[in-house]
């Protein structure tokens, strides 16, 4: 069983830090392990003061929920009362948020944590979180859960994952990449 070093996350969060820099955001970066309990939180110089907490939540979905924000928004629409519900239980320490840049942090197979973005658009905090894991050789696949059709619009199947149901979140990183193909004319 892997867990989730504070070494490890202090790299996520570093690494998320001078990305959202690069893209000229100033954001927070929240990182927790599997049980959802923080492991590392930090708001670059000019963040809103909001944005610690919003991180912090966005980390903890990912990781409770076991799959990424994004993945979690049509369950979410299609089952509103539940999703409200969740924040309410006497054991949640933080708010069920469904929503980009809340990422679940995946290595060899095994869910270690969840990473959480704030400060940007919400394209802009899914793009650092899915690139800042994807550099550092965290997975981006997960099974397909919730309702019919959760993979839908931002998720694709792949041709090594089609028949095992799995799907690749194709969130900020590949819509970058693809975007700057076609810039190019690629």
């Amino acid at each position: 069983m892997s867990s989730l070093t504070l070494d490890a996350a202090e790299e996520i969060v570093a690494a998320a830090l001078k990305r959202a820099q690069a893209l000229g955001k100033a954001v927070s970066v929240a990182v927790v392990d599997a049980g959802g309990f923080v492991v590392s939180v930090h708001r670059s110089d000019g963040a809103r003061p909001l944005t610690p907490d919003i991180a912090r939540a966005k980390a903890y979905t990912a990781a409770v929920m076991q799959r990424p924000g994004r993945m979690l928004k049509k369950w979410q629409e299609s089952q509103p009362v539940f999703f409200a519900q969740l924040s309410q239980l006497p054991g949640a320490a933080q708010p069920i948020m469904a929503t980009e840049g809340s990422v679940t942090i995946k290595r060899d197979g095994e869910i270690i944590g969840g990473l959480g973005i704030a400060g940007g658009t919400a394209d802009e905090d899914q793009q650092v979180a899915d690139e800042v894991l994807e550099a550092l050789g965290y997975e981006l696949e997960f099974a397909a859960w919730g309702v019919a059709g959760a993979a839908a619009d931002d998720h694709e199947k792949t041709p090594a994952t089609e028949d095992a149901g799995t799907v690749r979140n194709t969130g900020g990183a590949e819509k970058a990449r693809n975007a700057e193909n076609t810039e190019k004319g690629a």
